[in-house]
């Protein structure tokens, strides 16, 4: 495809004003049957020009052009390639283009995309556009500040549901027994927010303040649906949204459906949402945590309705903005609206953590960069864009107050709804709305990369109280940037019974290398000093020493939860930046964590864990550090609430831990049904990850995983049972798995993702070691042939992270060296020595620590 400059976006945005689409559409054979292979697009789009007479492009990702014709005569389509797109000449001042193509199906979830479902073979389609993917369904002008309106006309088998942005005006039959679905006309929007669903798809549907509301997914896993819980949650977010925005949702309906082989999370398409069915179904007991990334998922979703497709970036040097809104928005919703009244919990615990790695690799970059072109976009999609952008929007609501920001978001929704703005526009009815200046907030927080370490220096008198305390910020030598941070101060008193009571919070402005809190002077010491209580800034926290000792004895003393993820997450940087023997957080991890209540903080603290025992600790010693966990997992499963989510998350913790032959042997009792504990239920995913756990182990044979695949031939067990196969220790298996992720033949994206999943265990580590510099040699070949989602997954879950070595660090910067490999490839492969360089500092800090 054409890789969009934001240059030529900008120059046709100066041309040309897109009125209308008219996009007739076959997914037939032509004999009332699914399509398979290509289906044809007829797209009619009007629009005018500002320079009759002058010249320009249409992109057209086409597996070939059947006609063209502009203003009624021919256009020369022979100059024709999906990497230039058609070139149309002698524009008037206004146009009518028609354009006859067929297209190619997708396999690699972008585009449209095709699976067919294991269970009945029925065809399930789903488009994904963003960020330049339009063009690989109609021909279209791609580009998010040439909005138009759109009419589909669907020719479809006659049992299928089609889908898309607008309602469904009326329904033709064809000779043939297919059906031709006409949309009425769309509301005004950006390319990348078009869609377009059709399938056998189940259906349910509700109502709510005069919006229809539908929920799809396949008719296999209908029976695991729950509607009742989207529909509350989507019911929930309206209500909050409307209060809020001061804008109603403009369309008449809002459907969300649950899609196959999804490569993100969600989608926001305008009125028809897209979501991933390992986000949004449950074949098996899943915990709270899994409920509220559900439930932030939908609330991200709707926000962007507004944020996003109601008004919309200008070029993609703005998607910051699209996304950490909608990730700020969802999860201020979820706190005030619904039942996860703890979600700013899970933001630190988890999406925040996201940034903070992001942020602290070679690649880092402002939260604001410059978008040269589309293809440094795609790469872009990270922590910092969702996380950090989030982080700051949550800075900024702190300090100009809830209120004022509330008011101009208000004015911002009505000033440019269905057009395209920027964020200085938004920050300019933020700055009218409080009456502060923001434009220093703005550099000091979006122009600058990196993040700031605050570290009180505390001094106690001989009576008790506060001599003195200080606040010093660092920076990495890097990015030398010290920035302002509003922030709580809290301090707890250690009171019966090992609680932490909070006795005070102070708000305070930190600025520059030192500052010193001087309405703290002469008050009672604290036995816990908490910077940042309220985790209103974006910073790594230390504790002083006296805090330090209290936390780690008493840390389930707090009763915030937000708070204990505080000094969770400081303890966490601390492993990271080689200040923490891995080993010791273990120790605070098995002694504190059994008696954390809340599932997110747990879910998030154990995968840090196994992060740390997997990258961070000696490899001598890691056994017993597996071991520890292992034990520490079994007695918390032992003593919880059968059925209960704590009972679950330290099962899945147990069998993701075990290393011995003892503990296998419990795991191979639990899959054949014998010592399970009670109120556990093996079947689903929990399944099929201790089937994953005991290949990985060589206690199961590749007889063994066909046969668990035999009794749940579905997708989801096409996909666990690829991973089961990958995991195996034989290195004829290795072998066979690499031919196929870097052969001629792609996979589809889900085999793709699966297979890399299993191919490197911590266990593997020599037995795959023979791949490391196999990874660089295909790097690049892969990066060129295939599409950006299915290509960036192989190289940042390829990289052979595992193997922590100077050796790697050794053979990655010599391929760094090459002349030649893309600005976006070039970053992915940096990341990857970023991660074994932090793990061979943070393995040194566990060796000395014997």
């Amino acid at each position: 495809m054409r890789n969009l400059t934001q240059a030529e976006a900008v120059e046709r945005a100066r041309l040309l004003t897109v009125g209308t689409y008219d996009i007739t559409i076959d997914l037939t054979d032509g004999s009332g049957n699914p399509g398979d292979g290509t289906f044809r697009t007829v797209t009619e789009v009007a629009f005018d020009c500002a320079e009759p007479g002058a010249q320009t492009f249409i992109e057209l990702a086409a597996r070939s052009v059947r006609s063209a014709t502009l203003n009624g005569s021919p256009v020369d389509v022979s100059g024709w390639s999906d990497s230039t797109g058609l070139v149309l000449t002698g524009l008037a001042a206004q146009n009518r283009l028609v354009v006859d193509a067929d297209f190619d199906y997708s396999t690699s979830g972008q585009g449209l995309h095709r699976a067919v479902d294991p269970v009945d073979k029925e065809v399930y389609l789903y488009s994904q556009f963003e960020t330049q993917d339009a063009q690989k369904a109609y021909a279209c002008f791609d580009q998010p500040d040439l909005k138009a309106t759109y009419t589909w006309h669907v020719t479809a088998p006659a049992h299928w549901k089609v889908v898309s942005n607008s309602v469904v005006d009326r329904v033709e039959k064809t000779d043939v027994g297919a059906q031709v679905v006409h949309f009425a006309e769309s509301a005004k929007m950006s390319t990348y927010v078009t869609a377009l669903c059709a399938g056998p798809y189940h259906e349910v549907r509700d109502e709510h303040d005069g919006i229809d509301l539908g929920i799809f997914c396949r008719q296999s896993m209908a029976q695991y649906l729950d509607p009742d819980d989207i529909f509350l949650l989507t019911k929930q977010g309206f209500d909050f949204f409307h209060q809020q925005f001061g804008v109603r949702y403009p369309l008449p309906k809002y459907d969300q459906l649950i899609v196959p082989e999804f490569n993100a999370g969600a989608m926001e398409n305008f009125g028809c949402i897209t979501n991933a069915e390992t986000w949004f179904i449950f074949r098996s007991a899943v915990t709270d945590y899994e409920k509220e990334q559900r439930a932030n998922t939908i609330l991200h979703e709707m926000a962007h309705m507004w944020f996003g497709d109601l008004v919309t970036m200008r070029w993609w040097d703005d998607l910051w903005l699209n996304e950490s809104f909608a990730e700020w928005a969802s999860h201020w919703a979820n706190t005030e609206n619904t039942r996860f009244v703890d979600a700013w919990t899970t933001f630190l615990s988890i999406r925040k953590n996201w940034g903070y790695r992001q942020d602290q690799m070679s690649s880092t970059h402002p939260v604001y960069c410059e978008m040269p072109d589309v293809a440094a976009v795609e790469v872009n999609f990270d922590g910092i864009t969702y996380a950090k952008g989030a982080s700051v929007i949550k800075q900024l609501v702190a300090y100009v107050g809830i209120d004022a920001f509330v008011t101009g978001l208000r004015a911002y929704f009505a000033k440019h709804a269905w057009s395209n703005a920027t964020f200085t526009d938004l920050l300019t009815e933020l700055e009218t709305a409080s009456g502060r200046e923001l434009t220093d907030f703005a550099d000091q927080w979006l122009k600058t990369a990196q993040v700031n370490t605050l570290t009180p220096v505390v001094e106690i008198a001989a009576d008790g109280t506060y001599e003195s305390v200080v606040v010093r910020q660092s920076a990495p030598d890097s990015h030398p940037v010290l920035r302002t941070h509003r922030i709580g101060v809290g301090l707890y008193d250690l009171a019966d019974g090992g609680k932490l009571v909070r006795r005070d919070v102070l708000e305070v402005d930190v600025a520059g290398a030192s500052t010193t809190i001087s309405a703290l002077t002469g008050v009672r010491a604290a036995d816990v000093l908490v910077l940042n209580e309220g985790d209103y800034s974006y910073l790594k926290l230390r504790l002083d020493d006296r805090s330090l000792e209290t936390v780690v004895n008493h840390i389930g003393g707090f009763e915030s939860s937000l708070t204990r993820a505080l000094c969770w997450t400081a303890t966490w940087d601390m492993v990271r930046d080689a200040e923490l023997a891995a080993r010791d957080y273990l120790t605070q991890v098995v002694s504190g964590l059994p008696v954390e209540t809340d599932s997110s903080l747990v879910t998030a603290t154990l995968n840090q864990l196994r992060t740390a025992l997997t990258f961070y600790a000696d490899p001598a010693w890691a056994p017993e550090g597996w071991a520890r966990l292992a034990a520490t997992a079994r007695e918390v499963v032992a003593s919880a609430e059968p059925g209960s989510g704590t009972q679950l998350i330290w099962a899945r913790t147990f069998i993701g831990a075990a290393r011995q032959p003892a503990e296998a042997a419990v795991l191979k009792g639990w899959l054949d049904g014998d010592g399970v504990p009670e109120g556990l239920t093996i079947t689903g995913e929990l399944r099929w990850q201790l089937v994953q756990a005991l290949s990985a182990l060589g206690v199961l044979t590749g007889d063994d995983i066909q046969n668990e695949h035999a009794a749940d031939e579905t997708a989801s067990g096409d996909k666990e049972s690829a991973t089961a196969y990958a995991l195996q220790p034989d290195p004829a298996v290795k072998a066979e798995v690499w031919a196929e992720l870097t052969g001629d033949a792609e996979p589809a994206n889900w085999r793709s993702r699966a297979l890399l999943l299993g191919f490197q265990h911590s266990t593997q580590v020599e037995l795959t070691k023979p791949y490391a510099q196999k990874y660089l040699d295909v790097a690049a070949e892969i990066w060129a042939k295939r599409d950006s989602e299915p290509a960036q997954e192989f190289l940042v879950l390829g990289y052979p992270a595992m193997q922590v070595s100077p050796e790697t660090v050794a053979a990655t910067e010599a391929w760094l060296a090459q002349d030649g490999h893309p600005a976006p490839l070039r970053r992915l492969i940096a990341e990857g020595k970023d991660s074994v360089e932090r793990a061979l500092a943070a393995r040194a800090c566990d060796s000395a620590a014997v």
